[in-house]
């Protein structure tokens, strides 16, 4: 190794250069340079070999099990959905699952299996299920192609760049999500091939706005709205690039760059174009996609707005929709706790528990099943003059009476039952308290002004109090005894709260069958593109954040590098066989192991560096900082993240990070146990004079080949001991048992 330089503290030098270690100060490169290929004989015989392995180890026994597979119950349902034009929801973007569709077009997949539940049979349904997990199968090697070409367009050597590619071909986890009917394979598939391209882009920074510069440019902006296509977790992905090209117009602002304030503008709308406008046009495209697509009724209506579900082809509910007249005797459920509007003739006790004092008044609450006591007539705040009937529009000001006893909704400041914060709700007599009986309709996702009609089912609507500008909401807690086990109905002082909302479900004395008999056959409403896509996006986001019900296998971020918990896919009592998510545990621990190193080797070179002493040659010191430093912001970037977030987590969710975390260890062997970098790597130009120029070859010794392929065997090693749960090949009880390597994994039929 090189020993340790200790630089003059002299800081009177004169004009200041920029270092750039792809550049040679010697001649013999000529005008311009172009990279040699170095070892391109072996890269070509290791791309090829690693590629046959690759696809052997994703392809082996792809048909096993023929039955559905963990998530598969989702995203082949989704798939069937593109193929029946039935409109359906999920909180990922549409990209990969019209993958998926598409490759069940072309094996002839009507869509009509329903993916219903864990085991199903494939055989029995006749699904082409071998095809549609080939497509995950084939980005799994392409990617494997893809990990190559980044380590060797980065300039490492080709033994490295085996490495880190082998680490990924023998790791278990990859492998088992990878070769079934789910995302992560297309998540990152684009991933590392904008990886790829941006390193591409960047080895012409020399040679800006030639063609070249703009292909890869662009197929770096393109290949960054694929991936955010796939999952929203594709915004990492998207703060990884943002911070590398953020970082790149920093250093051509520098005065020393030479460049004129018109062309560093030109450099920053270039990439404003390219890393800003094009993914937007791409990731706006696969909606409109999406949408030109699902144009009947299908299971997502109820996520989407009614105006939404009014652009659908034969809705259910458009069919069920009847206008509200005032005068007409309607039924109330609760959005959110699915409870009716409902009271009777009891009345609340003057004390509650806490001594806290009621109103006495009649009760209002919610029931879970509709009856007589739930009708409300709605009645207009003031008596049109006419005797024609008149429809119930968005912003009117209303009476509800109940019907059964006589009495006018109110509420007023008197504390509810159970949240002294929110307003008890009551009745009166219809000639008492006129002012506080009066409520503002307001139908979901319309503007004030809307001249929009009330329906039964199509129009969720809040009901606002005029005079203390609270809304009626269920509070999902049983009243005791007194309010006979039913829900309490309160004034929500959070009137703008999304769980404000209820939908009238039925007029008394109409029938929506006879009354609609006609209206299958008319033309459904339009809806903006935009409108469509932002009501979309916002319900995907919410949702996303509100998957929070507890799973057996949900995991937290900080074990995932570990593997303290995998997650079981899929099981069979009979065969004993089973498939478990479980990365290869060697690869993971070297690859922490790894980050560890990296932040070691930068935490000592800034403390010698404050001491004046260099203990790393400036041309290894920039590659370690310029492409290592690059990986490790992105497996931080695809990492930390999920720390923030309050949805369950799993295992699978680590694996775009895992991913990165090998391109991570290839660099910290390379600098390790090789001396020296291929450099330069780049294609240069020679307009500056102002910047330093380097060359430097890596020199390989046997020391590195032993190293790697000790290191290749082991994940191999490790990979066959766990292809059981990887595979799903059928075992014994004490083989199962063998196979518990971590107490927090939880297999099936090892007790």
């Amino acid at each position: 190794m090189t020993s340790l330089r200790q630089r003059k503290p002299d800081y009177d030098t004169g004009p200041s250069k920029i270092l750039e270690v792809d550049y040679d100060h010697s001649k013999k490169y000529g005008k311009d340079f172009i990279p040699d290929e170095v070892n391109s004989t072996q890269h070509r015989i290791s791309f090829i070999l690693l590629i046959l392995i690759s696809t052997i180890v994703t392809f082996y026994k792809i048909w096993n099990p023929a039955e559905v597979v963990f998530d598969e119950v989702h995203f082949g349902k989704f798939a069937g959905y593109y193929l029946k034009r039935s409109y359906y929801f999920d909180v990922h973007p549409p990209l990969a699952k019209l993958m998926i569709a598409g490759m069940g077009y072309l094996l002839g997949f009507d869509g009509q299996f329903e993916f219903s539940s864990i085991g199903d049979s494939y055989v029995d349904h006749h699904v082409p299920y071998i095809g549609l997990r080939a497509l995950p199968a084939l980005l799994n090697v392409l990617i494997t192609g893809f990990i190559y070409s980044i380590m060797r367009q980065s300039g490492y050597s080709y033994i490295i760049c085996i490495l880190s590619t082998a680490m990924y071909i023998f790791d278990n986890a990859m492998v088992t999500q990878h070769r079934l009917i789910l995302l992560d394979s297309m998540l990152i598939f684009y991933m590392v091939m904008t990886i790829y391209c941006y390193i591409r882009f960047r080895k012409l920074r020399h040679r800006p706005f030639t063609s070249e510069w703009w292909v890869w440019m662009l197929a770096s902006g393109v290949s960054m709205a694929l991936t955010v296509s796939v999952k929203l977790v594709g915004l990492f992905l998207i703060a990884l690039i943002g911070v590398s090209v953020i970082y790149d117009l920093w250093c051509l602002l520098d005065i020393r760059r030479g460049l004129s304030m018109d062309e560093f503008l030109r450099h920053f709308y270039a990439r404003a174009f390219s890393f800003i406008l094009v993914p937007i046009i791409v990731y706006l495209l696969w909606f409109y996609v999406h949408f030109a697509i699902l144009t009947e009724s299908g299971t997502g209506d109820s996520f989407m707005s009614t105006r939404f579900q009014d652009t659908l082809k034969n809705s259910p509910l458009k069919l069920a929709a009847l206008d509200i007249y005032y005068g007409d005797e309607i039924i109330m459920k609760h959005k959110d706790t699915n409870a009716y509007l409902h009271s009777h003739a009891l009345h609340y006790p003057l004390r509650y528990e806490d001594g806290r004092v009621s109103s006495t008044g009649q009760q209002v609450t919610g029931v879970l099943e509709s009856n007589e006591n739930c009708y409300w007539r709605i009645k207009p705040a003031e008596e049109f003059e006419d005797d024609e009937p008149h429809r119930v529009k968005h912003g009117d000001i209303i009476q509800l009476e109940h019907v059964i006893t006589g009495t006018n909704l109110l509420t007023h400041d008197v504390a509810s039952p159970y949240m002294p914060t929110n307003e008890e709700v009551t009745t009166v007599p219809l000639d008492e308290r006129f002012e506080e009986t009066l409520f503002k309709i307001l139908l979901e996702d319309e503007e004030d002004d809307a001249d929009v009609n009330f329906q039964t089912h199509m129009t969720p609507f809040r009901l606002l109090h005029e005079d203390t500008k609270v809304a009626i909401w269920v509070h999902n807690k049983k009243l005791p005894e007194w309010g006979l086990g039913q829900l309490e109905v309160n004034g929500n002082k959070n009137a703008l709260d999304h769980n404000n909302y209820w939908v009238a479900e039925e007029i008394k004395g109409k029938n929506a069958s006879e009354i609609n008999t006609e209206k299958s056959g008319k033309p459904v409403s339009k809806m903006p593109f935009i409108k469509k896509f932002l009501e979309l996006q916002g319900r995907m986001i919410s949702h996303n954040s509100g998957l929070t019900k507890p799973h057996p296998y949900q995991s937290t971020p900080i074990t995932w590098p570990f593997m303290i918990r995998g997650v079981s896919y899929w099981s069979n009592e009979e065969s004993r066989s089973q498939i478990y998510l479980s990365g290869n545990l060697f690869g993971w621990y070297l690859s922490m192991l790894g980050l560890a190193v990296f932040c070691g080797i930068m935490l000592a070179d800034v403390l010698a560096r404050r001491r004046a002493i260099e203990p790393i040659e400036e041309p290894v010191r920039h590659r370690l900082l310029q492409s290592a430093g690059f990986f490790f912001i992105g497996w931080i970037l695809h990492y930390i993240p999920f720390f923030a977030m309050g949805r369950s987590l799993f295992l699978h969710h680590y694996l775009p990070a895992a991913t990165i975390n090998y391109l991570l260890l290839g660099a910290m062997y390379q600098f390790m146990f090789i001396d020296g970098i291929d450099s330069p790597v780049s294609f240069l130009t020679r307009n500056s004079k102002l910047t330093y120029q380097t060359s430097m070859k890596a020199e390989l010794t046997w020391k590195i080949f032993v190293v790697v392929g000790l290191t290749v065997l082991a994940q191999m090693a490790m990979f066959v001991f766990l292809a059981p749960l990887t595979y799903g090949t059928p075992m014994t009880i004490d083989q199962v048992k063998s196979h518990q390597l971590l107490s927090g994994w939880k297999l099936h039929f090892g007790k």
